[in-house]
């Protein structure tokens, strides 16, 4: 488990880096295109700029004749080109309409009687003239090329005398490119081992409480469930462990109803079984006299009837479990119920010298319902209320018809028990502490197996009581047709 947890990190780990990786490679493509392409469309409007700055310049200090240009002030102009050629580092160069290079900045260049090509003017004399290339083999590298027209007012009538190109090295391009692609590259690198190690941390952060639980379910496996989650977050994770705690405090106490259950049950088989095995060998081998039979033959007796109690008890546990146990409803009356299985406990509450209080004027009371199960409710709480009653203390038993339904309360007086244990009566195989040491024979599914048998009627059942004056059940059910 503990190593399937680490292939988890490692893959959780492994997807956020790629995810990061291809991120960053994206994010670092788009930007290098758009720093690309800015660094272009900049060269290209500062070629444009000087372009159309020389040709204003040029077209102020000429004539045109006879289809040639001609510049006034030459020296002064080519002074001036080599101030714009320093000031963008690029290389100007002035033709006629024809496509002779007159002036040229570039020291590079050998331009004396070399002809601009018929194919680069014709698209030049249109203006706004951009290309990339050598320029007709005048540069042994890659150039960025702009060219603009002179056009030049000969008495009011505007006409082109010449062309003005710019050009710069493209080789700067690449450069800058090359510059771009290590500060990105480098940056990428820097931005994915911050990335590592915070997604690691936040990886490691996120998979701990499952590393937690594998550690903790390998422990119930092995019958420890004491160990617990530490919950510190709020997000899915954090419901996780919660829930995960939950079903270890589950768990928990169900590993200990369980072996108390093996434990009473184990005792509660043993216990009379020793009994009616050592009285009936005893009456057998003749240590017990004829005299002394028919007494101890009365408590073999009482010890089966507890066992076929536990049989029962098991049965119907069992019945609940599995969702079998099923009602079989009749009419009978409930009064009779009460009086008859009263009657049953008729020696203890003579012994205990005990008042039943609340039957004087009880009628009879017909209700729909399983006359077997209902029985065994009121048994039990009878049983209880006999039990647990003190000596010269009273029972009162309510019979209550309502228009609906029939409510019946058992109340005893005595010790009672506490509001906290009060709470928890009802659930399967809980004992009070009063319970523990007065009632050694039960183990605490009577009370649970009686709630179970109200809720299938359709009614409820709840307790009450106050410490050292009585405790007090009772429960509805409907009555039927």
């Amino acid at each position: 488990m503990v190593k399937r947890q680490k292939t988890l990190f490692k893959k959780y780990l492994r997807i956020s880096l790629v995810i990061v990786f291809v991120s960053i490679v994206i994010l670092s493509s788009l930007f290098f295109l758009f720093m690309s392409q800015y660094w272009k469309n900049d060269r290209y409007d500062m070629l444009d700029n000087t372009a159309r700055s020389v040709s204003n310049l040029v077209a102020q200090n000429s004539q045109k004749i006879n289809n040639t240009l001609y510049i006034s002030s030459g020296e002064l102009i080519r002074q001036m080109l080599e101030i714009f050629s320093g000031n963008v580092n690029a290389d100007i160069m002035i033709t006629d309409n024809n496509g002779k290079i007159m002036i040229c900045t570039s020291q590079l260049v050998q331009y004396e009687g070399n002809y601009i090509s018929q194919t680069i003017m014709n698209d030049a004399v249109k203006g706004n003239y951009f290309s990339t290339g050598t320029f007709d083999d005048m540069y042994s590298t890659r150039h960025y090329i702009s060219g603009m027209p002179i056009i030049i007012d000969i008495d009011g009538e505007y006409m082109r005398a010449g062309i003005v190109f710019a050009t710069v090295d493209a080789s700067s391009f690449y450069t800058f490119s090359s510059d771009m692609l290590k500060l990105t590259f480098f940056s990428a690198i820097a931005a994915l081992l911050i990335c590592f190690c915070i997604t690691g941390l936040f990886t490691y952060n996120m998979v701990r409480p499952l590393r937690q639980m594998s550690v903790a379910a390998k422990s119930f496996g092995d019958g420890d469930f004491s160990k617990r989650v530490s919950v510190k977050s709020d997000d899915e994770i954090g419901e996780l462990a919660i829930a995960f705690n939950n079903m270890a405090e589950s768990l928990s106490s169900s590993e200990n109803i369980r072996r108390s259950f093996v434990a009473n049950v184990s005792h509660e088989l043993k216990t009379p079984m020793t009994t009616i095995a050592g009285f009936i060998d005893g009456i057998l081998d003749g240590t017990i006299p004829p005299d002394k039979e028919k007494y101890y033959l009365r408590i073999v007796s009482d010890e089966v009837k507890r066992l076929s109690r536990l049989v029962k008890s098991m049965l119907d546990l069992s019945r609940i479990d599995s969702g079998s146990l099923n009602l079989i409803p009749k009419r009978f009356d409930m009064t009779e119920t009460i009086f008859t299985t009263l009657i049953t406990f008729e020696q203890q509450i003579e012994r205990k010298n005990i008042d039943i209080l609340g039957l004087e004027d009880s009628k009879s009371v017909f209700i729909e319902g399983d006359p077997d199960m209902l029985h065994q409710v009121v048994y039990n709480l009878l049983e209880n209320a006999v039990k647990f009653v003190n000596n010269n203390g009273y029972i009162e038993i309510k019979i209550i018809d309502e228009s609906n339904r029939l409510v019946v309360s058992i109340k005893n007086s005595g010790e009672g028990i506490s509001s906290e244990e009060v709470k928890r009566v009802f659930e399967r195989f809980y004992k009070t502490d009063k319970s523990r040491s007065q009632d050694k024979n039960g183990m605490g599914l009577g009370l649970y197996i009686v709630k179970t048998i109200i809720k299938l009627h359709g009614g409820e059942i709840k307790a009450e009581s106050k410490l050292d004056e009585y405790c007090k059940f009772e429960f509805w059910i409907p009555k039927g047709h």
